[in-house]
């Protein structure tokens, strides 16, 4: 399997090349377009009650569409839903947590399911569960504007607004905290914050989503004054 990513870091296409009888799984509307030689096939990979708890609890879709390639050569484009970067993970033999919406596309060998994490997984608006995304192989991450990533040394701490977490290594560990004082909390439009651990690492995006809606819905007209509604 071959790929390249395209037009990151704003609206980046995730271009990937498969060799003959060659898979790769991807998340429902992530299909850009792919070659004559590719099949699409869709299905609740992992079985019913993975899928629904996928898609229930992490945010993602239901089904899954696997693309593989003929005799041949086959290719096939993706893109994540909202403008932003994609960035590549080889995974071996180890698990990352991904934030709803941020997984976009990995190898069929990779096992994509939902995890509980108890209270200190409450990232805001995302709820208390996240993708728990291990084994061997390919993982395509997306996020809402560009992505960093930080290597975290035994014992460093990093603090990370949750509205700008995309994944992290599962040897981190995390807790889910207010800013500061209930004020702060308040008052400051940071909300909750997410401290990080050391060893392991922690992919972060430049945007939030909650802070772009927090921005862009007052702005939005009221439809019954706009109509001459009282």
């Amino acid at each position: 399997m071959r790929h390249e990513i395209v037009q990151s870091p704003a609206f980046s296409q995730l271009n990937v090349t498969l060799e003959s009888g060659e898979s790769i799984d991807a998340e429902g509307g992530a299909m850009v377009s792919h070659g004559e030689n590719v099949s699409m096939e869709t299905n609740a990979t992992g079985g019913f009650l993975k899928s629904i708890r996928r898609s229930v609890l992490g945010g993602e879709s239901f089904f899954q569409n696997t693309f593989t390639a003929g005799s041949g050569e086959g290719t096939v484009s993706l893109a994540p839903p909202l403008p932003g970067d994609v960035v590549h993970e080889e995974l071996t033999d180890e698990t990352i947590y991904v934030q709803s919406g941020s997984y976009i596309a990995g190898d069929t060998a990779l096992d994509v399911d939902t995890e509980f994490g108890g209270a200190k997984t409450f990232f805001g608006s995302e709820g208390l569960f996240l993708l728990r995304v291990s084994g061997s192989g390919p993982l395509f991450m997306s996020s809402y504007g560009a992505i960093e990533s930080r290597e975290l040394d035994e014992g460093e701490r990093y603090t990370v607004d949750t509205g700008h977490i995309v994944a992290f290594e599962a040897s981190a560990n995390f807790a889910v905290k207010r800013v500061a004082g209930l004020k702060s909390t308040f008052l400051s439009g940071e909300g909750l914050v997410c401290r990080f651990t050391g060893p392991g690492r922690v992919w972060t995006q430049t945007r939030s989503q909650d802070a772009f809606l927090s921005w862009l819905l007052p702005k939005i007209p009221n439809t019954a004054y706009a109509n001459g509604n009282p």
